[in-house]
């Protein structure tokens, strides 16, 4: 049987929300392992001077749990 868990990861990027969802599978990838896909649940920007300074998502990551 399978199982999967979901978390909830934040990532931000100053570039666009394609480099925040690349940033927050990077990092998570670091200490989460069979990664199976990220829900993009949320998006934002932070604004400055009139001009997009930083991108947000809210997302949530799926990943299968792994039996040793």
């Amino acid at each position: 049987m399978s199982v999967l868990k979901v978390v909830e990861i934040l990532g931000n990027s100053t570039v666009s929300f394609e480099d925040a969802i690349t940033n927050i599978v990077t990092e998570a990838s670091k200490t989460i392992r069979n990664i199976k896909s990220v829900y993009v649940k949320d998006m934002q920007v932070c604004v400055k001077n009139n001009r997009i300074s930083e991108y947000r998502v809210n997302a949530k990551v799926t990943f299968g749990v792994v039996e040793e």
